[in-house]
């Protein structure tokens, strides 16, 4: 790594995965809708990412090629968000002990957990660069989540632009044009109400993200950059998270998913995921508990095979009408 003072010059590091590795699919989770000031995806195959880190706001840009992962980022976070590359492209996730579970449950004397497991593994090595990788910011992981919580992703991802753009900061150095770092902590508490209406987000959301940012401290010091400690974090996160007001286990998991790499954090009370599973696994569509249920076999992988099964494309077939998006903004 080429390590900068934060003038705006470039920092770089290369790293080597061990493994077959598919940067656009382990960076996704990350991405929120079409538009969004925090991501984009260039012509070229690269991948940026704007981020407030413990050192600040930063700048980075990913691209893989020839077998190794070129990471250059800008601005005062520069050097913690390459210190942290490996973390975030997921080189603390234990693939081979998801791949040693798949082969015990294969040969299990249960016939429908072999068949679900042969199944899933099929998904997996049709899936082989998925890694999953933790960005240790766990606010910027909230903040959306709680935006997503029980509206279509259109909605979300519309007042995820709009708060982004006018409260965030410009993304350091040449990122492209339009991005923005995510506002701190602080600057959320103060979004006044004729702002949050603006975006479209109700006052319960509203609130929930100002609360939560109250405790963003305590919140990010659970996002620990050992990989020891990292189901340990997730678990303590897990806690912290839930104990605030309208934070419950959807975007706990959806939070832990993306802050601390969490393989096992299902996304509970998703409006989809239960008749996905289902019939991915059984044919049948199902409810949350029926979900749990078929997933239990894989209990430490269960948010990668819910992964997977999305990735699959399988879904039951579609009847009746979708979940439209809501806009009842005022100008």
């Amino acid at each position: 790594m080429i390590c900068t003072a934060s003038t705006g010059r470039r920092s770089e590091r290369r790293w080597r995965p061990s493994a077959p590795f598919d940067l656009a699919l382990t960076l996704s989770p990350h991405w929120h809708g079409g538009g969004d000031p925090a991501w984009r995806s260039t012509p070229d195959g690269a991948i940026w990412r704007a981020s407030r880190t413990p050192e600040g706001p930063g700048t980075l840009r990913v691209a893989a090629g020839g077998g190794e992962v070129l990471g250059q980022a800008w601005g005062p976070g520069a050097d913690w968000l390459l210190e942290t590359l490996p973390s975030l492209l997921g080189a603390d996730d234990d693939v081979a002990s998801f791949a040693a579970m798949l082969t015990r449950l294969t040969r299990a004397g249960d016939p429908r957990q072999a068949r679900a497991a042969a199944f899933v593994a099929g998904l997996a090595g049709r899936a082989a660069g998925l890694r999953i990788g933790r960005s240790l910011r766990v606010f910027e992981a909230l903040a959306p989540a709680v935006l997503e919580q029980k509206v279509v992703g259109s909605e979300a991802w519309r007042a995820w632009r709009f708060l982004l753009r006018r409260y965030g900061e410009p993304a350091p150095g040449p990122a492209p044009e339009g991005m923005y770092v995510i506002p701190p902590p602080e600057v959320w508490r103060a979004i006044p109400s004729w702002d949050w209406h603006r975006a479209g987000a109700e006052a319960v959301r509203a609130r929930t993200i100002g609360n939560a940012a109250r405790h963003a401290g305590k919140l990010e010091r659970t996002a620990d950059a050992s990989a020891d400690a990292s189901v340990e974090a997730s678990a303590e996160a897990d806690r912290l998270l839930r104990a605030l007001p309208g934070i419950g286990v959807w975007t706990s998991a959806e939070v832990r998913q993306r802050a601390h790499g969490d393989p096992d954090a299902p996304s509970v009370g998703d409006f989809h995921l239960p008749g996905m599973v289902g019939y991915a696994l059984t044919g049948r569509k199902t409810d949350d508990d029926g979900m749990l249920e078929l997933l239990d076999p894989f209990r430490g992988h269960r948010h990668r095979v819910v992964k997977l099964i999305e990735l699959s494309g399988v879904r039951p077939p579609a009847r009746g009408p979708r979940m439209a998006p809501r806009d009842y903004r005022a100008f």
